[in-house]
């Protein structure tokens, strides 16, 4: 046994357990299960062509070397991302700890308690700095953000009917470039007409919906928008303000200015660079749009005993009930980054942000002051954080990055520098000695900074904020760690037991791929750094699109995309692009199967494609015929067909050649959607099974963790023909020589979460990474015959088998009183976390138990769910007060003096013998989602409350 093998350690099942587990399946062999699984013509004639894999030690050790080609210059770049003190507490305990980072979306809220306290505890922040009225849990980044608010405006607009037909959008010439790049990505599918130019002298006509500002400007300087806003909103023109964060604590909040939207990144608050990200966006607006917002939103309800709990409010996957009627493809955020945002103001408190903003401001206040003194002026007439200077910029950048400094050249005549939190007087003088030398003149040194302030009295923020009980006593590190660890333990995540969710593939996340990110040569580096300072960095990504490509058997991939959803927007952008580029834009019909992700018609809307749905047939497949008949139909405008392979419904469909081959015969591309993807690698792949282009999860089956709901990562893989029109980035070019604008802010996306999977396949190569597929296959097909005689698997392939996934049928216990939500909620007393209920299918649970899982937890999770039929079998459908109904059951129920339940404390909380040794307590009972909806409340309550109740 090479006990130095990483596939040894991130594959579950042991040698001696696969032979029983084939025999409980009933084959001989692996290759016998793989042979009745895949459909023949679609295997791969030979093995992925990838360097040899990596030991652990091996791989840490050129993730350094890697690491040391990056040189970390002193950043005062901004444009949206700033340096940060990361609070040591937090890296420890949430961003380095798996009970946070290896959580799922809170779906199932009883289990879910802790991050959904500090998502809200987020949110609270946002909605108390910005002065909007509801926040939702974090977007991608600030450029997908404004996207989203942009296209709210565009929604909401149609309520007035004198503007239904209104589509001008004024975007102010101050925005960040990167986020005018993706503003011009998603207006012209959706008929929205961009019109960028000078706020200050711009009048709107009748023409216009709505505007977007930024506060402050891309290069600092402070605008009142008061009067802006005002005549905006004399047209009935909404308006939407990026703003930055930490110049909230000091300056007048958007809110208060009339703003209908307000957005940006949460990064200033204690977020590593990580060269680009990932980073939480965030996005707020008043309530009265709250069923227009995108993304998700944390809500406060009470439990079954009356008691506070929280959940996420109103449906915040609308797009799978809305399909091509949504307004949005959001279907993930940035938890694990928000929590750490939120984090960061519990731990600072407004006390604690006062002091860091009055500190930035003072560093950036004096450094003009300095360089006054050298006849460098600054032109910005209000700043916070950023100062403009008329400087020969090649001359100072010579001897800046001589110094190992970066700034940011706007032109040849212009600097421009971003303090920030980490900056100190020994920087400031470091930067004042370098236009010093480039002036020729003798500097002053600085030794304190300034109490001047250079922001307008009427632009100063008066109200209060973080007033609530949680941002003012957690301040020193032994507070704040025990509540996070208090928190920590009312969650359920995959360091406590195995999360089947089919379709979210919830693996190993290796200790070995997540250390890298915690290293500064790879957290500390500026997207828009110049390219020779980040050599680690370009060669880690370059050489993850290359493993990319050879998984896939595409030509070229691009990393750009932060989430699966952005990547499906991507593929259709691309292939969109493609289109045009023949001539062929009319072409704007969409195939999409009945059974597909809710995401796939909501992009496909999002890309200006019109959906035309295909029949499912019985057995759960693409009903070809109906397919063929729709594309022949449509032949003269067929863009693409979306297909999610193996399908949704967990089953390898034999006829995907003839499906992939009827699409090109009509003149369309073939998008797959690559959810399933962990059913595949080595073993198929989408270029042999006809597709055009293809988005991976990253945090699926590449092993991102899933962070309670994000970061993800889901670049797009593409074939030769689509390779010019991968996206690029208006300050870093990437992509092809067609590219299309951008699809983040970031040119590589959320670059720092990359290592991981680089890492998954460096460690594994290619015999680790099929032989984790065959694996997944494996254990799949072990829990089914598992579980036959006691679930009914819905759909088997034609030799009755699983793929990775499969869905178990729970509708027929509806006869019994008791509904799939019951089953859910009562594997939280066998210490599991349920898999994904009603989906595809209503009245259904999809399970995917991954490669990760030993027989152990397999059996245990088989045993849970068979007690449970059993206790199916005991209800009866007029007895609601049963220990299913009643799940879950939480610690203070067990120890209540009063049990005034038809069963045992005993049967209600141990069921069966395992769990006594690791009992996982759920914090709640069940939750009321209908109370929560009804009566919406998206943060903490303020301090008062509590003292009047």
């Amino acid at each position: 046994m090479k006990t130095d093998a990483f596939a040894l350690r991130h594959i579950g099942p042991r040698e001696h357990d696969v032979t029983h587990m084939l025999k409980t399946i009933g084959v001989a062999s692996m290759d016998q299960l793989v042979y009745e699984t895949f459909p023949d013509d679609i295997r791969l004639k030979s093995p992925l062509a990838l360097d040899p894999a990596m030991t652990e030690y091996e791989y840490l050790n050129h993730i350094q070397q890697l690491g040391n080609q990056n040189k970390i210059y002193k950043s005062y770049i901004g444009m949206g991302y700033h340096p940060t003190i990361v609070p040591p507490t937090i890296q420890r305990n949430i961003f380095e700890n798996p009970g946070w980072y290896t959580a799922y979306t809170p779906y199932q809220a009883e289990i879910a308690q802790g991050r959904l306290e500090a998502l809200l505890n987020y949110q609270t922040t946002v909605i108390e700095l910005t002065g909007m009225e509801i926040a939702n849990a974090s977007l991608l980044d600030e450029g997908t953000a404004a996207a989203e608010a942009m296209a709210l405006l565009f929604d909401v607009r149609t309520r007035d009917q004198k503007k239904n037909n209104v589509n001008k959008f004024f975007v102010s010439e101050e925005i960040l470039p990167q986020t005018l790049s993706v503003l011009q990505t998603r207006s012209t599918p959706i008929g929205v007409e961009l019109v960028v130019g000078n706020h200050e002298e711009f009048a709107f006509g009748d023409d216009f919906f709505g505007a977007i500002l930024q506060y402050p400007g891309k290069y600092g300087q402070v605008f009142d928008y008061g009067k802006f806003i005002a005549s905006a909103k004399a047209k009935d023109i909404k308006i939407a303000v990026a703003a930055d964060i930490l110049s909230l604590v000091k300056l007048t909040p958007p809110g208060e200015m009339g703003a209908d939207v307000v957005l940006g990144t949460t990064q200033r608050f204690g977020i590593p660079m990580g060269y680009g990200g990932p980073h939480a966006a965030y996005f707020a607006t008043k309530e009265e749009y709250k069923r227009s917002m995108p993304g998700r939103i944390i809500g406060v309800t009470v439990d079954a005993n009356g008691n506070r709990a929280l959940r996420m409010a109103l449906q915040t996957r609308e797009q799978h009930i809305k399909r091509e009627k949504a307004t949005s493809n959001i279907c993930t955020a940035q938890v694990l980054l928000a929590v750490m945002a939120g984090m960061y103001a519990v731990y600072h408190g407004p006390k604690g942000l006062h002091y860091i903003a009055d500190t930035v401001h003072a560093s950036a206040v004096t450094l003009a002051d300095a360089l006054n003194t050298l006849g460098v002026y600054q032109t910005n007439t209000a700043f916070f954080d950023t100062i403009v200077l008329k400087a020969d910029a090649a001359k100072v950048r010579a001897i800046a990055e001589k110094h190992e400094v970066n700034f940011f050249y706007p032109d040849a005549d212009t600097v421009s520098i971003s303090v920030n939190e980490t900056t100190s007087i020994a920087d400031l003088n470091q930067i004042v000695s370098i236009f010093a030398e480039a002036t020729g003149k003798t500097r002053n040194t600085i030794t304190a900074l300034s109490s001047a302030t250079h922001y307008p009295e009427n632009l100063k923020r008066t109200s209060d904020f973080l007033k609530h009980d949680v941002f003012n006593k957690h301040h020193s590190e032994t507070a704040l760690m025990r509540y996070m660890k208090m928190l920590e333990r009312k969650d359920l995540a995959l360091n406590h037991s195995m999360i089947s969710l089919g379709s979210c593939t919830m693996k190993l996340n290796a200790a070995a791929e997540m250390l890298p990110l915690s290293m500064a040569n790879w957290n500390s580096i500026h997207p828009f750094a110049p390219i020779e300072q980040a050599q680690g960095y370009q060669t880690m990504l370059k050489k993850l699109e290359q493993q990319l490509n050879v998984v896939t058997g595409f030509a070229g991939t691009t990393l750009q995309p932060n989430s699966g959803a952005q990547g499906e927007y991507a593929g259709l952008m691309v292939i969109r692009a493609y289109h045009e580029s023949r001539g062929d834009s009319h072409r704007n019909i969409a195939l999409i199967p009945a059974s597909a992700h809710g995401t796939n018609p909501a992009t496909a809307t999002m890309a200006g494609m019109q959906v035309v749905v295909t029949k499912t047939s019985e057995n759960g497949n693409i009903d070809v015929e109906d397919l063929r008949a729709k594309a022949i139909e449509h032949k003269d405008n067929l863009a693409c067909l979306m297909v999610t392979y193996p399908s949704t419904h967990g089953v390898f469909e034999s006829a995907i050649i003839e499906i992939t081959k009827i699409i090109h015969d009509n003149g369309g591309q073939v998008y797959m959607d690559g959810a399933n993807m962990n059913a595949q690698v080595g073993l198929t792949n989408p270029a042999t099974i006809g597709a055009d282009v293809c988005h991976l999860n990253l945090h699926k089956t590449f092993a991102i963790p899933h962070g309670g709901g994000g970061p993800g990562v889901g670049p797009i893989c593409v074939a030769k023909h689509l390779v010019p029109f991968l996206p690029t980035n208006p300050i870093i070019k990437t992509g092809g020589d067609q590219a299309i604008t951008a699809i983040s802010a970031a040119p590589w996306g959320s670059a720092l979460v990359c290592l991981i999977s680089y890492g998954y396949i460096t460690m594994l190569g290619a015999e680790g990474l099929t032989d984790s597929t065959k694996n997944a296959i494996l254990n799949a097909n072990y829990i089914k015959e598992r579980l036959a005689g006691h679930y009914d698997t819905l759909y088997s392939g034609e030799m009755g088998r699983a793929a990775h996934e499969m869905i178990l049928e729970c509708r027929p216990f509806k006869e019994k009183g008791i509904e799939v939500t019951d089953i859910a909620k009562r594997l939280m007393d066998y210490g599991f976390h349920a898999p994904t209920v009603s989906f595809p299918v209503a009245g259904t649970l999809m399970v995917e138990p991954t490669e990760s899982e030993n027989l152990e937890e397999l059996d245990r999770f088989c045993d849970a769910m068979i007690s449970i039929r059993k206790e199916i079998e005991a209800a009866s459908a007029d007895d609601k007060n049963n220990v299913l109904k009643n799940a879950p059951h939480t610690q203070a129920m067990l120890t209540a003096d009063d049990w005034n339940f038809p069963y045992s404390r005993q049967q209600a909380a141990f069921p069966l013998d395992y769990i006594s040794d690791n009992k996982f307590w759920p914090t709640v009972r069940r939750v009321d989602d209908a109370y929560g909806d009804r009566n919406l409340v998206c943060s903490c309550a303020p301090i008062e409350a509590y003292m009047e109740s």
